[in-house]
């Protein structure tokens, strides 16, 4: 250690703070930034101190500013308290500290999206989009009646949705985000809540409302999109797991209520009984190719198809329990994405979605930020990425 660095006056006691307040353990921070885990042990309890290019280290670990680790007290933060979460847990049961925190920094990143998107439209002089007041539900409307009316709102019918290639039908979720941002609400992508376990967050507020869902398969993702819609619907935030056969009390009917409203929306009853016929009673089974077909038909997966027959009285509820879930869990679960898209603009375009990225880019062409704003609202280091973004999307 250069004399320069060991006279860096780190206060232990904010090294200690800011490992314990990731949930991280020191083998796992030891191993972050390649050093053995005894000293992280010691810098902690004063007994040395990290090099410079360590404390930074450090800081990028826990996401913090590297020149924290010199206040004289532990900072004091207002902490982000995590919305509901509505994830079912078993096996490994639920979170622990570090999937917490973990979650806590994308609902603070979705927060921070929401008030930089505010910030610009400021500086651009307009109103920020109101999401309709008709448009509000309560848990005991019909969802086949608030599915039609946010159907005919956001201007996609279903014969819109049918008249898609098959070939195409992969870009469902992008066409339904597009009609989601259109009626005022700010759609993000963040690949992370999917490795976290959590298919989508709503975070309700006014104005501008935020969604964000996950990097699952195409139908996976259409049915979050309008799931987290039903919960915009509803006013109410929270953090949302795989589709499933709910309940009605509680929490559950919350969760239940998005559920049959993003089967309604995605498949409407005379949609459904017009691609095939009910039976007189509910079959004990479906065959699996039928329900690929029709799920293929909808742009929506089996699984959330399966829980739209059975509600229509289709299908048994214990051909969901004890055959197919299990099966739809473990699909889900081994599903690979497409992968990264082809050059860094599209990437940032996708986790921003279109109405923030075209906020950001009007107020950079107008002169109403610098370049350096703009890629900082982006989260660009590179300004070449913002003339990709530019010229590929015609902003």
């Amino acid at each position: 250690m250069s004399a320069a660095d060991a006279q860096l006056p780190y206060n232990r006691r904010v090294l200690e703070w800011a490992r314990v307040r990731t949930g991280m353990a020191v083998e796992e921070v030891a191993k972050k930034i390649n050093v053995a885990a005894q000293k992280v042990v010691d810098w902690e309890a004063g007994e040395s101190k990290p090099t410079a290019r360590q404390g930074r280290m450090l800081a990028a670990a826990y996401d913090r500013h590297f020149l924290e680790f010199f206040s004289d007290k532990i900072p004091e933060l207002s902490e982000v308290v995590l919305v509901p979460d509505y994830r079912t847990f078993k096996g490994k049961g639920a979170p622990g500290p570090k999937e917490k925190r973990s979650m806590v920094a994308v609902q603070e990143w979705a927060e921070e999206q929401r008030l930089n998107a505010l910030a610009i439209i400021q500086e651009l002089g307009d109103q920020p989009p109101i999401f309709s007041k008709n448009l509000r539900f309560s848990l005991d409307a019909d969802v086949e009646i608030a599915a039609e009316i946010s159907r005919e709102a956001m201007g996609l019918t279903i014969e819109d949705q049918l008249q898609i290639k098959k070939s195409l039908r992969y870009t469902f979720p992008e066409i339904l985000r597009d009609k989601i941002e259109g009626m005022g609400v700010l759609v993000l992508k963040q690949s992370g809540i999917t490795k976290l376990g959590a298919r989508g967050i709503c975070l309700f507020a006014e104005p501008l409302p935020v969604i964000v869902y996950g990097n699952e398969s195409p139908g996976a993702q259409a049915f979050t999109l309008a799931h987290e819609l039903g919960h915009v619907l509803l006013g109410s935030s929270g953090i949302s797991g795989q589709p499933r056969l709910g309940g009605k009390s509680g929490h559950k009917a919350i969760e239940d209520w998005c559920n049959r409203f993003a089967s309604a929306f995605l498949a409407p009853k005379d949609s459904i009984e017009r691609a095939i016929e009910k039976p007189s009673k509910p079959l004990d089974r479906i065959d699996t190719v039928v329900l690929g077909d029709l799920a293929e038909m909808f742009a929506m997966s089996r699984h959330a198809m399966l829980i739209r027959l059975i509600g229509l009285g289709y299908v048994q509820p214990q051909f969901y329990w004890k055959t197919m879930r299990p099966i739809f869990l473990r699909e889900e679960e081994d599903h690979k994405s497409f992968g990264r898209p082809p050059y860094y603009g599209k990437r940032y375009v996708n986790a921003k979605g279109r109405y923030y990225t075209g906020l950001v880019m009007t107020a950079w062409s107008g002169g109403y930020v610098t370049a350096h704003n703009a890629a900082e609202y982006m989260g660009i280091k590179n300004f070449e990425h913002l003339k990709d973004i530019r010229e590929d999307y015609g902003f």
